[in-house]
């Protein structure tokens, strides 16, 4: 009797699934985000858009510190250099859309080898402060750099037209996005099942018996880097393009701070858990304010004046939380709901 784990071929064991189920519920959930846009809100559907070009850059950093435990606390600098990217090749170079979309990835890939050299003797908080300095000097670099980044006063963009397709839309450009990040997702559930993804999971785990198992920690390390700075610079363009402005204000250390929230609170090392963080963390402030607006007063005042402060205590508190109470993140409890479902009544 099939006991659900039972694998005749290697192929079954390579397959993203081989479940009936599970195929089927994607395809109607692919099919009700491709629909989305005609039936919600313009607000409801720019939450959604944020959402998109959000998992993008958390699957980035999943790479990073949920596959090869890296941490990083500078993530934003390579978010900075994929929104700049973009907008100097639009709006300086006279680039087409296109090229300087795949240079948003390509650059800050170039210096995510640069950053990722001192991890090869970094680790832990020694490693996130060097993260952290460097998006420091990305900020100052951008600010020093004139009229040429735009210093101070930032960038002006339009939303493109890529490959033919106008993405001034609400609707267009959703989609677009979801197309990204579906691409992103593919990507990045594929890389973990190579033997690069194994490569680097071994290194998270254990890189001394990673090394005498014949890994190259060098490649290895800065392979992840590389890999991470490419989604994470492609995010930053995308939220570029959905703001129509680029500034070094746009983005604020708490995006780092929001990213690793995202990849705790959803489960390390898991591009579910990054696709539920992704969802918690970005909906968790509008449920809060929705709270404090039923409950209004001074609560609804201070949420107006410290909008930024209150964000950031949201993510540590959930950080926290998780952390004492289920490390596994959201991750651990679906699947303890799903086994629940599926082996009921016999679980116990």
């Amino acid at each position: 009797m099939r006991s659900g784990y039972f694998k005749e071929r290697y192929g079954e064991l390579i397959v993203l699934t081989d479940s009936p189920t599970v195929k089927a519920w994607t395809v109607v959930l692919v099919a009700a985000l491709v629909a989305a846009p005609l039936l919600l809100s313009n607000y409801l559907l720019s939450h959604m858009t944020i959402i998109l070009f959000t998992l993008v850059g958390v699957l980035g950093l999943t790479v990073l510190t949920g596959f090869t435990g890296l941490i990083s606390l500078g993530h934003v600098g390579f978010l900075m250099l994929g929104g700049y990217t973009y907008a100097i090749g639009v709006t300086r170079l006279g680039l087409p859309p296109e090229l300087a979309l795949v240079l948003s990835a390509v650059v800050p890939a170039v210096f995510g080898l640069i950053v990722g050299i001192p991890s090869l003797r970094l680790h832990g908080l020694y490693l996130a402060i060097t993260t952290l300095a460097f998006s420091y000097i990305v900020s100052a670099s951008i600010l020093g750099g004139g009229s040429f980044t735009g210093a101070g006063r930032g960038i002006q963009i339009a939303r493109p037209t890529l490959v033919g397709i106008d993405l001034s839309g609400d609707r267009a450009f959703y989609w677009f996005c979801l197309f990204m990040a579906v691409l992103a997702m593919l990507a990045t559930l594929n890389f973990r099942r190579s033997y690069i993804g194994r490569a680097l999971v071994a290194i998270r785990d254990n890189d001394i018996a990673a090394r005498t198992m014949g890994i190259n920690l060098v490649r290895f390390k800065l392979l992840a880097f590389l890999v991470s700075a490419a989604l994470t610079g492609l995010a930053g363009a995308l939220m570029g393009m959905y703001l129509s402005f680029i500034s070094v204000e746009s983005y604020p250390f708490l995006l780092s701070i929001e990213a690793l929230a995202i990849i705790i609170v959803g489960g390390l090392g898991s591009v579910l858990g990054a696709v539920l963080g992704t969802v918690f963390i970005v909906t968790l402030p509008d449920l809060f304010s929705a709270v404090m607006s039923m409950l209004g007063g001074r609560l609804n005042e201070l949420l107006t004046t410290s909008a930024h402060e209150i964000k950031s205590v949201l993510y540590g508190l959930a950080i926290i939380g998780f952390l004492r109470f289920d490390p596994r993140g959201l991750r651990g409890i679906w699947h303890d709901i799903r086994h629940a479902w599926v082996y009921w009544p016999l679980r116990y």
